[in-house]
């Protein structure tokens, strides 16, 4: 029996969802970059991710995202998802992020290889989106996720675990 690792992904963003792009960023030990939200519960942990500008490609987008949000251009691109998982945000959620425009958001995913140290990251930017970080295993990923987008993050191990442990991660 084979399994299908991309039945839960779209070949195009769905209608009245938000284009954006997520961030695997591992370091040399596997370990995956996780960051606690500054305006969300207060022990809501999550990888980096972010808007898709007009006219921008997605690893564009996420090579932006991660030096916007982690403070570093350090890395390199190992995998990406085959299409694109979408969440939708809670009723009380919807109506106040983006002037209730979007449902929810429709991203992305990409493994990246840390190329730095520690010492690169600097999460201090021009517009912070952690109050702290630490590097975690993959596994506890779904834990530290909020419910909403924990769907999202299974998927993403499901389909990104067997390329990262064929290279070694």
């Amino acid at each position: 029996m084979t399994i299908d690792l991309t039945a839960p992904f779209q070949a195009e963003p769905p209608h009245g969802y938000r284009r954006n792009v997520g961030i695997m960023l591992l370091n040399r030990d596997g370990l995956a970059f996780v960051g606690r939200r500054i305006d969300t519960v207060e022990h809501a942990w999550q990888m980096p991710q972010g808007g898709i500008d007009a006219g921008e490609a997605p690893a564009e987008a996420a090579l932006r995202e991660l030096e916007e949000e982690v403070g570093t251009a350090r890395a390199e691109i190992l995998a990406e998802t085959p299409g694109w998982l979408s969440y939708d945000l809670p009723t009380e959620l919807a109506g106040n992020l983006w002037k209730g425009r979007w449902k929810g958001q429709a991203q992305k995913w990409f493994a990246m290889r840390f190329t730095g140290s520690d010492q690169d990251i600097s999460i201090d930017t021009k517009h912070p989106e952690f109050s702290t970080w630490r590097w975690v295993a993959r596994a506890e990923l779904p834990d530290l996720i909020v419910p909403f987008k924990r769907p999202v993050y299974e998927a993403v191990l499901s389909v990104l675990e067997p390329r990262l442990k064929l290279i070694g991660l």
